[in-house]
């Protein structure tokens, strides 16, 4: 992998060197993953959706304004394709059990334990708006003018969501006896 910066790999991919995608791909594929992860609550809702943001991407590169952070960017449609598997997604959600294919990550093991599950099912239980903004700051440390980027919304928007999402969780938290 190289030190250039994205936006030096988004014009050589659009000119065609096709090893320049690659580059924004191995870049940004663990934290594309990991949003997804803690969007949708399952490990392979999650791999759909971060190969679904990567093909989105690459179809859509041409509009992608170079001036603009390539994270926030990916980050927005990310978001988007993991809510679209949410809806997609029947209500009904079956206790899935992650793949066995080596040491599990940080992740994966938080994930593992009685207290990830139990704060993952309450991370469920908020809004997607809510969600949201509770895994962009907690779970990959975007600053406010980052989400706001990344959401398309006001950062006043952005902390009024965060506040709220926060009381919601810390509520929700409370209930199962985690929260003291």
């Amino acid at each position: 992998m190289t030190n250039k910066g994205d936006d030096i790999l988004v014009l050589e991919a659009l000119a065609d060197r096709p090893t320049a995608f690659d580059e924004l791909m191995l870049r940004y594929e663990r934290r594309v993953y990991n949003l997804a992860l803690r969007l949708t609550g399952n490990s392979h809702d999650a791999m759909d959706a971060t190969q679904t943001t990567f093909l989105k991407a690459l179809e859509k590169l041409d509009r992608f304004d170079v001036r603009r952070p390539f994270l926030s960017w990916i980050a927005r449609i990310g978001i988007n394709e993991s809510f679209n598997i949410l809806s997609r997604r029947d209500r009904y959600v079956e206790e899935q059990t992650e793949p066995t294919s080596g040491a599990p990550s940080p992740e994966q093991h938080c994930a593992a334990t009685e207290t990830g599950r139990e704060i993952q099912a309450a991370l469920m239980r908020l809004s997607d708006d809510y969600r949201a903004v509770i895994v962009l700051r907690h779970f990959h440390d975007l600053s406010y003018q980052e989400m706001s980027e990344v959401l398309d919304v006001p950062s006043k928007t952005v902390k009024s969501r965060l506040f709220t999402a926060r009381r919601e969780l810390r509520r929700t938290l409370r209930a199962t006896g985690l929260h003291r």
